[in-house]
């Protein structure tokens, strides 16, 4: 009798895009897809295919073979074919918490729809697992993992199998496949490979089971075809194999069995980052800035703007854009696959990802013109008056927030009022008069060009207000002379609100926290260092250390009643590629101009860096000196908490000679915010694209990737990553663009304070800086600002109020991760999360709701107190309104 059972899972790791496009991988998605339908029809002895856990590939492939659609949801109800529970194989740390959610929605309702999503959060080949993956599989009633990468030996108890937990508490059952997804690949019962290759890993698989004699032998690859030999080969292994007993599976049986029959209560908690067994990429968050940036800006408009600004206006009548954010979600969950999102592909691939990104935002930013323009015009149409413009709080909370928006005037010189003529005091920040041109009339003489007067276009920043929550205000625009307020420059060396004073002395920026002893000396430098790595890691160049920027030139102060403005130079001169840097040749002028901003009633700095890169082969660090001396640990958001990891990692002293895939280099993904706290207090850099952070401990600095260029796909032997080049490893790719030339801006906030900033607080500042509010003008001056305005449009909507909210949420320690309209119901879903250590309590108060029902991820009606939130935890809630809301 056999000792031990191998479950042989055949399976394909399928990436949607990589060295190739989309375009080769779904060519030969068709072919794939055809042959395994064909085998699984006429083989009976072929139980079952795992195709990645994605739905995507079947929303491909049936766009190309409709009439296929039957025979392939046969297959999948079967339990043959395995799909889901992801739209695509998204990296966790890369994208926002609220994306991932979205992949699972849409992968877990797309597989059911085709007969049957599979039960297994699964993982084969992500660049590092988020913290909170068990939770969200737990809220879509997914009970298992399985996942490669990110843990080390020691965190298991001498077995595979294992209890993964979050940290809200929530867990799910877990399988490591330490010998990655392919061991089986080339499965064979012939002696030589059964001998050399397929004993040796069983028998290492045995040793890291200890309590179960079940082994999971996952048997495909990237894009492989399926092998159709191997029912017969399983036959031929069990006649020659008495040690153990093949059989053909899937994942699901795997953990059925093997968790049916014991109880592994070893657990493992949170994210899982480690280098050991696969490789994690580290750095691979700051390859390819731009697409980092692109996506940012995409996720926070469907999420903090357009979703939100749909659900109230279709409370107030108008249609909900559903098809148009399900095809935008499903682009973006193309972007969100691991390579993808990584930048770690061909040019041409990148190229479109980026493409792809513009495009969402385009429908993005159409949706929302359309949106507002028909609020606008309705609360216009009930006012009887046109020079209005309203804002929008997206969010549900009461915020505080000053608004910036543009506005289009005849005259020069207006004022801005509420309703009840009280003024509303702004500054300037930019005015330019702009020509009307010309317009074609026709008249019985023909055509006729007809001088069109002229008008200004005026960026202003509105004082500090309360905008109605998940609502709108209307203000009032009055065009006379006034002496306005504007941004004016001054010959000063510093800039200041009611919380700061930052100023330029000696070519050093020096930040003071007002009604404190907290004082920051050489607040911001920059550092640059050679990059012998590839489009997946960096890696240092030996040999060559860092170059760190000296004195800031001060060039302009700007200051106004509302907002200050402070821009300086740094100038470096650095070599021109690693051939230059090995020969100490510095022959390339690199300048980044920084613009500090501080804003009246804001607890931060407002940064952006504006850089023309032309050097190869490099890495760019911002240094932010911190108030803490020498942190051990730094904290970061991530999912619905926070996270702490420490500045140093022991393991560094230990991972060549106990042979890592890649140094555990304590160099960090970011979401929104990371920083350091300690007795001298706290600080924090609030992100916009960028997503890389390292604490340097004995400087007690901050250093935040800007970004990194360099030229090759994969290269082999990188000091931190040895061995073959990742990627495709016996092709050179060479990757142009990834070297970065070109003007690139940057975005982050200051946070910096000498008390403990709690948690919440950080929170709520990162809402604010990430900016929860639209605003929209009625006028026919300019007609370009906003790009469908040029156009007739449907008004659809009759007398709306002057003012509104649907909601507001009233706790200081409860957040909003999503406002969105109910899948496939009525209603709109609220996400709500608790980022504190204890229980938070929470009403939601509104005139025209009239039920509030607690779900889960899936949006099914769970049993759950819809009023408090655990822990570092999050709930979801579905809020009925009077006269619901309009699909």
């Amino acid at each position: 009798m056999a000792e031990k059972r191998v479950y042989v899972v055949p399976h394909s790791h399928w990436d949607r895009e990589w060295y190739f496009t989309i375009e080769d991988s779904n060519l030969l998605l068709a072919e794939n897809l055809d042959h395994l339908i064909d085998l699984l029809e006429t083989n009976e002895d072929y139980h079952g295919y795992i195709f990645d856990g994605q739905i995507s590939i079947v929303d491909e492939y049936l766009k190309v073979r409709p009439q296929n659609a039957e025979r392939l949801r046969a297959l999948v109800e079967a339990k043959r074919i395995f799909v889901g529970p992801w739209y695509t194989q998204a990296d966790s740390l890369l994208v926002h918490k609220e994306s991932l959610v979205r992949n699972l929605l849409y992968g877990v309702k797309g597989a059911e729809a085709m007969g049957h999503s599979m039960n297994i959060g699964y993982l084969p080949d992500i660049f590092g697992q988020n913290q909170y993956l068990p939770s969200l599989f737990k809220g879509f009633g997914i009970e298992y993992s399985i996942l490669q990468r990110g843990i080390y030996l020691d965190q298991l108890d001498e077995n595979l199998n294992f209890t993964w937990q979050s940290p809200d508490g929530e867990h799910v059952k877990a399988n490591l496949l330490e010998l990655g997804y392919g061991p089986g690949k080339f499965l064979s019962a012939e002696e030589e490979f059964h001998k050399e290759r397929l004993q040796p890993m069983l028998d290492s698989l045995s040793e890291l089971n200890r309590d179960t004699d079940h082994l999971l032998l996952p048997s495909g690859g990237d894009q492989v075809l399926v092998r159709s030999h191997f029912p017969e080969t399983i036959e031929r292994l069990n006649e020659q194999d008495d040690r153990y007993e093949y059989i053909l599976s899937d994942y699901e049986t795997f953990m059925e069995d093997t968790w049916d029959r014991q109880d592994f209560d070893h657990t493992v908690e949170g994210e899982l980052i480690a280098t050991e067994g696969s490789r994690i990429h580290n750095t691979i968050a700051s390859q390819r800035y731009d697409i980092k940036k692109w996506n940012h800006i995409v996720e926070r408009k469907i999420i903090n703007q357009l979703e939100p600004l749909a659900v109230i206006g279709s409370t107030l009548g108008l249609k909900y854009p559903q098809a148009w954010l399900d095809e935008m979600w499903k682009n973006l969950f193309d972007v969100h696959a691991h390579d993808s999102i990584g930048g770690c592909n061909s040019d041409d691939t990148n190229r479109d990802i980026v493409q792809r990104l513009v495009k969402i935002d385009r429908q993005a930013d159409g949706l929302m013109n359309l949106l507002k323009r028909q609020m606008t015009s309705a609360v216009r149409e009930r006012l009887e008056q046109e020079d209005i413009f309203l804002v929008f709080n997206t969010a549900a909370k009461k915020y505080q927030t000053s608004v910036k928006t543009v506005l289009f005037t005849r005259e020069k010189d207006f004022y801005v009022r509420t309703l009840e003529d009280g003024l509303v005091n702004f500054s300037i920040i930019d005015q330019e008069y702009l020509s009307g041109g010309k317009k074609i009339v026709v008249t019985a003489d023909g055509d006729q060009e007809v001088e069109v007067p002229g008008y200004y276009r005026t960026e202003i920043l509105l004082e500090t207000m309360e905008v109605p929550p998940l609502g709108y205000l209307t203000l009032q625009i009055d065009e006379k002379e006034a002496a306005m307020d504007a941004l004016e420059e001054t010959k000063k060396n510093h800039i200041e609100n009611d919380r700061f004073r930052v100023e330029c002395t000696d070519g050093k920026l020096l930040l003071r926290e007002k009604g404190s002893d907290l004082v920051v000396e050489n607040l911001i430098q920059f550092e640059d260092t050679g990059d012998a790595g590839d489009s997946y890691d960096y890696s240092p160049l030996p040999g060559s250390g860092s170059i760190i920027t000296e004195a800031a030139k001060l060039k302009d102060v700007y200051t106004s009643a509302l907002v200050e403005k402070m821009v300086v130079e740094h100038s470096v001169t650095l070599p021109a590629d690693l051939g230059a840097r090995r020969e100490g040749r510095h022959d390339e002028t690199l300048t980044i101009e920084t613009e500090l901003e501080l804003r009246n009633g804001e607890s931060f700095v407002r940064v952006q860096h504006e850089i023309d890169n032309r050097v190869d082969d490099h890495r760019v660090r911002v240094l932010i000196q911190t108030p803490v001396e020498r942190p051990d640990s730094s904290f970061a958001d991530q999912g619905y908490s926070l996270i702490e990891r420490a500045t140093e990692n022991p393991r560094m002293d230990v991972w060549q000679e106990q042979g890592y895939k890649e140094a555990p280099v304590p160099i960090y993904k970011v979401e929104q915010f990371a920083g350091v706290q300690g007795e001298e207090g706290t600080f924090a850099a609030h992100t916009k694209g960028l997503k890389e952070y390292e604490v340097l401990k004995e400087e007690g600095r901050f250093a935040l990737t800007l970004f990194r260029s360099v030229g090759l796909l994969g290269r082999d032997d990188l000091l931190w990553r040895p061995g073959r080049a990742s990627g495709i490893n016996n092709k050179v790719v060479r990757t142009p663009d990834a070297q970065m030339h070109g003007k690139m801006t940057f975005e982050y906030a200051i946070q910096m304070s000498s008390n403990q900033v709690e948690v919440s607080e950080l929170f709520a500042t990162a809402d604010l800086f990430q900016e929860r509010y639209v605003t929209y003008q009625n006028q026919s001056l300019n007609t370009f600002e906003e790009r469908l305005d040029r156009f007739e449009v449907p008004l659809p909507l009759k007398g709306l109020p002057s003012s509104y909210s649907l909601a507001s949420l009233e706790s200081d320690t409860v957040f909003t991760s999503s406002i969105k309209k109910a899948h496939g119901g009525d209603g709109y879903v609220m996400r709500l999360f608790n980022p504190e250590d204890t229980k938070a309590v929470f009403e939601l108060k509104g005139e025209g709701l009239t039920d509030l029902q607690s779900v889960n991820l899936a949006e099914e009606v769970v049993p759950v107190e819809p009023f408090e939130v655990a822990a570092k935890s999050f709930q979801t809630i579905r809020v009925s309104t009077q006269g619901g809301t309009n699909a």
